[in-house]
């Protein structure tokens, strides 16, 4: 991973496909294929873990930081594989093409999911399969599946709320829960097993053509999970399991008040004490997964702000001192390789690119930001400033597209500090190129583009808007949008400067 190398931005759930959702089925091989034709060597994509409709189907909100999301598993390889008929896609719903349609897509997959499962009930020779996952995965998989059981018979009400005895996971109760629940306990293991057996053919499949992949790993976890439910005493809760400081940003670039996320932050304490291994657990399952992963909110393993659970808004938070140090040096001696990606925007302080050079970890470097007037901002300095140990994005999930930004967000210095770097009068219908082609020149040794900047799009494929709920996470791809002109350009940009 130290040779030049390039690569896009798109997360699974932006890929075409007829059942209202990107999925891991012939749409993500076509897309590997695309990569291989413009000679990228990374597919960069978002957290692969279960999303819910009621946390605005983010992927940094998941029931699970080690479980893999349904609605990505896919129809057309279940008729492959025999688990479903023809005649059961047959009567697809008309799913919007531009974007994903959850409230109707979440009902469809399911209904899918549990046919298979039905089917599959019947079959012999795949049964062993389904007990060795089960087998290597009960350490997470027997939680979380007996926990999405537990959510969906109290009718999607948080684990807090539900009765002291399962709230505090009395052994005779969960043992009569698992009995009661035992067929959509069951169902659970079947749909996490054709996840991670589809995702690992895929993985496979990427790896065969030289495409390695980059995960995401969120921080924290939703306290609606089974992760916090299953392991209390690693997050700050109250004597009702409820939390009692949560996680957040103060203000910035994104929100004059702060992001709120809700998430219950860890007991570092207490994990030091375990020397990590709930972390552990977790890195080595995303290493399994995918090839480099960012962590997300890197900052926050040196210090990060937490709001008591109260609040409304992140403004009365403060910052508490976090293990980092020893939290890496831990997973030094248990990992001769690190591939973890720095995520390092925003106000970063010194020890925090103290622990990122002493191991290693390339942070990430914004071009969208690379001419600001803030001398304040990381990201300040034009990309002859950038380092080789460092991954260039021209923006990220979080950011407005590139021809958005240009048009509504660049202040009139920006964009002057551009046109003389780049020593030519500035085209709205050229930014995103001439942002890609900086990005590609630089010394960085990884460069990556949001699909929607390298097809030039506007604010209308927008992936997120950090601080609100609804409205995110939908836009998807068009098959006929990959056409032969602009996959060439790709391809010869990526060949000038040694990326290919």
């Amino acid at each position: 991973m130290n040779t030049r190398r390039s690569g896009i931005l798109l997360h699974i759930t932006s890929l075409p496909s007829r059942f209202g959702i990107g999925d891991l089925g012939p749409a993500a091989y076509h897309f590997v294929d695309f990569l291989t034709q413009t000679r990228q060597s990374l597919w960069q994509i978002l957290p692969l873990n279960p999303t819910d409709i009621m946390y605005g189907n983010s992927p940094y909100s998941s029931h699970s930081a080690f479980a893999g999301n349904p609605l990505l598993i896919s129809p057309e390889l279940l008729v492959q594989e025999g688990l479903l008929q023809d005649s059961d896609l047959a009567e697809a719903p008309p799913f919007p093409r531009h974007e994903v349609d959850y409230a109707n897509v979440i009902p469809y997959k399911m209904k899918l999911l549990a046919c298979a499962y039905e089917n599959f009930k019947h079959r012999n020779g795949e049964h062993y399969e389904l007990q060795n996952f089960c087998r290597d995965n009960a350490w997470w998989l027997e939680d979380y599946a007996l926990f999405i059981a537990l959510r969906e018979h109290f009718n999607g009400s948080l684990w807090g709320d539900w009765p002291w005895e399962l709230r505090t996971r009395q052994e005779h109760v969960l043992r009569e829960a698992r009995e009661n629940l035992h067929d959509r306990i069951a169902m659970e293991r079947f749909i996490q097993f054709i996840f991670f057996r589809q995702w690992h053919r895929l993985k496979s499949h990427c790896n065969g053509k030289n495409i390695h992949l980059i995960g995401d790993i969120p921080i924290y976890v939703n306290y609606d999970s089974a992760d916090v439910w299953s392991h209390p005493h690693l997050f700050k809760l109250d004597e009702q399991r409820k939390p009692r400081l949560i996680s957040g940003v103060p203000p910035d670039y994104f929100s004059a008040t702060g992001q709120l996320w809700g998430s219950p932050v860890y007991e570092w304490e207490t994990l030091r004490a375990t020397r990590y291994a709930w972390w552990l657990q977790r890195l080595d399952q995303n290493f399994k997964l995918c090839d480099l992963v960012r962590l997300d909110h890197f900052r926050g393993f040196m210090a990060y702000w937490e709001i008591p659970a109260h609040e409304t808004t992140a403004i009365n938070g403060r910052w508490i001192e976090a293990p980092g140090w020893d939290f890496f040096n831990t997973l030094a001696r248990h990992y001769p390789h690190l591939p973890i990606i720095a995520e390092d925007l925003g106000v970063i302080t010194p020890d925090v690119r103290e622990v990122m050079q002493h191991f290693g970890f390339p942070g990430m470097k914004l071009l969208m930001f690379a001419f600001s007037s803030d001398t304040n901002n990381v990201h300040h300095g034009a990309p002859h400033t950038y380092v080789r140990n460092s991954i260039v994005y021209t923006g990220t999930h979080d950011n407005n597209t590139v021809k958005a930004w240009f048009h509504s967000e660049a202040s009139a210095e920006e964009r002057q500090k551009l046109a003389e770097y780049l020593g030519h009068e500035l085209r709205e219908e050229e930014i995103t190129w001439d942002l890609i082609r900086l990005g590609m020149m630089s010394v960085a040794k990884m460069i990556v583009v949001p699909m929607q900047d390298l097809l030039g799009l506007g604010g209308e494929a927008r992936m997120n808007m950090p601080a609100t709920v609804q409205g995110n996470w939908k836009w998807r791809l068009q098959a006929e949008q990959l056409e032969p002109g602009f996959m060439h350009r790709i391809a010869e940009l990526t060949r000038i400067y040694g990326r290919a």
